[in-house]
């Protein structure tokens, strides 16, 4: 694969996965070249690591809430983390709020039911799929809490 080629595919998939460059770059090397490929290739190290995180304690994170403009429907999910560091972040605060939405439409009874859920925004992603990119991407053991749901 040709430098330049590979240095374009490695900035388009960090602007897409948020990953580290060299990840993504050993990534594509393996896939030689093809992107579709070198993704399968990252989930599953984010997989790897999502499992090796897993025992950490998870005693940061933040209370997301969601009211549907009709003030019929409003979400309450806790997404928890290892540190305030990655709480604060927005990716972090952003997918906190993507699950809310996700509560609110899909009306899971639990967390497990959540996780195996299409992403409503994108349904070729599981809800599960967005929290193990977070732990890859910030290396901490990030886990879905609590969560209810009230319709009126």
């Amino acid at each position: 694969m040709q430098q330049k080629n590979l240095i374009e595919k490695v900035k388009k998939l960090r602007e897409e996965l948020g990953l580290g460059i060299m990840e993504i770059k050993s990534a594509l090397e393996k896939a030689e070249g093809d992107e579709r490929k070198a993704k399968e290739i990252l989930k599953e190290l984010g997989f790897k690591k999502a499992e090796k995180r897993a025992e950490k304690e998870t005693h940061q994170g933040l209370v997301a809430t969601y009211t549907h403009s009709t003030g019929k429907v409003g979400v309450m999910v806790e997404l928890l983390c290892e540190t305030d560091f990655v709480a604060k972040n927005e990716e972090f605060i952003k997918v906190a709020k993507d699950l809310c939405l996700q509560v609110a439409a899909m009306d899971p009874k639990d967390t497990e039911v959540l996780l195996e859920q299409e992403f409503v925004k994108d349904s070729s992603k599981k809800v599960k799929d967005l929290v193990t990119a977070l732990v890859s991407k910030y290396g901490e053991n990030i886990k879905v809490g609590k969560m209810v749901r009230f319709e009126i």
